[in-house]
């Protein structure tokens, strides 16, 4: 059920993305927000439920319904989940992987996650 006002752990319910995606998608989206009543502190806020904010939890509801029509990964698709991954991150995040990518280049990336072996 949609509310006026909801907290960034219902949306995440709601959607299926973590709190702290939702957190992203708040300040990077700009959503409206207010102090959470009851909480001290200033940090709990609530979400304005607008247009903008209904339309994400519907594509988020549509998306987690309907897992079967997704497309195999292109090579556009891959570049955009890259460049869309790399926004999400923090700038001391972009930092460091841009530091390991320049002094261990992909191999050593993919290495690092099991991807690459040495044989391979």
């Amino acid at each position: 059920m949609i509310k006026e006002r909801m907290t960034p752990e219902e949306l995440a319910h709601l959607t299926g993305y973590s709190r702290q995606t939702i957190n992203k998608w708040v300040r990077k989206e700009g959503w409206e927000t207010s102090p959470r009543p009851g909480i001290q502190g200033g940090k709990a806020r609530v979400v304005h439920i607008s247009e903008q904010v209904r339309e994400f939890i519907r594509s988020a509801q549509r998306a987690a319904d309907n897992p079967g029509t997704a497309h195999p990964l292109s090579e556009d698709n891959f570049d955009s989940l890259l460049l869309s991954l790399a926004k999400e991150m923090s700038e001391r995040e972009q930092q460091q992987l841009t530091s390991l990518l320049l002094r261990e280049g992909i191999t050593g990336l993919l290495s690092r996650l099991g991807i690459r072996t040495k044989e391979s």
